[in-house]
């Protein structure tokens, strides 16, 4: 990706004989694109294609040098051809089912797209000012990106702004003009399932300990009654007490595993949003 093109510089304009807009929307850009090329055919062909073909040919060189840089990244750094965990949700080395695997994985890569990915997009056409207050490195943007630069208060500020954009594009008179816009409530989603990954879902409270089970089979450790041949040999009394704390384990875990479900669902539906 170029931080500057030929076709939409000054010079480009000026060749045109029609001057590009900054922004459009597709409609108007399809506007623009008829009316200009109607205008100047040549003139229009030499600015828009004629000066593309120029800068590829006179980019080769550094072209080619970005290209193997990010065969690189991609390959081996960031690994953008697995979905991988981080190792405090799969450990490394320790054997995880498949279906087991999802859950950690997805939601990794989805920290991974706000702590690196929109932190980047944060600061990538800002000035020095910007970087410093989030102590970005020179790697972090511009040619020498490595993809390794993690910020998550970065990606969390980028978040916030998309959440502010409403539906300027809108005609002055269009009711939903000043209304939310569809990125606006994407970035809210995106952000309350990085926050349930962050915040929710690691402080759930572990099920043996609130039912009590886990004090209690540590009080049969201690005593060395703790395992039986058979379970009908539990006596009946000790079958009462236990009921209650394997019902409530039994509840929470479902609860649980819902939520998960739940949630792996919600990430679905919004990852075509995830892209910078």
């Amino acid at each position: 990706m170029r931080n500057h093109y030929w076709t939409c510089s000054k010079f480009a304009d000026w060749l045109r004989g029609t001057p590009k807009p900054q922004a459009e929307t597709s409609a108007g850009w399809a506007r623009w694109n008829r009316m200009a090329r109607a205008a100047h055919p040549v003139r229009y062909w030499l600015a828009d294609e004629g000066l593309d073909y120029l800068q590829k040919i006179f980019y080769w060189p550094t072209d080619t040098l970005y290209a193997i840089k990010y065969y690189v990244n991609n390959r081996w750094v960031t690994r953008t051809h697995a979905l991988t965990a981080h190792p405090r949700d799969i450990p490394r080395g320790e054997w995880r089912d498949v279906g087991n695997r999802f859950l950690p994985c997805l939601f990794n890569e989805l920290r991974d797209f706000v702590e690196v990915e929109l932190a980047w997009w944060h600061i990538a056409w800002e000035g020095r000012e910007v970087r410093a207050k989030y102590q970005a490195p020179f790697y972090a943007a511009g040619w020498f990106r490595w993809r390794t630069w993690r910020c998550p208060q970065a990606g969390l500020d980028n978040l916030e702004w998309q959440m502010s954009l409403t539906q300027d594009w809108l005609d002055d008179d269009h009711p939903d003009r000043n209304h939310s816009s569809p990125q606006a409530d994407r970035a809210r989603e995106i952000l309350a399932l990085y926050k349930w990954w962050t915040e929710v879902y690691p402080n759930r409270a572990d099920p043996y300990e609130v039912s009590g089970w886990s004090a209690y089979c540590e009080q049969k450790r201690e005593k060395g009654t703790l395992f039986f041949d058979e379970d009908d040999d539990k006596p009946e009394a000790e079958r009462v007490d236990t009921k209650p704390m394997l019902d409530q384990i039994n509840e929470m875990q479902a609860r649980y595993e819902q939520e998960d479900e739940d949630m792996m669902i919600r990430l679905i539906r919004v990852r075509n949003s995830l892209w910078t």
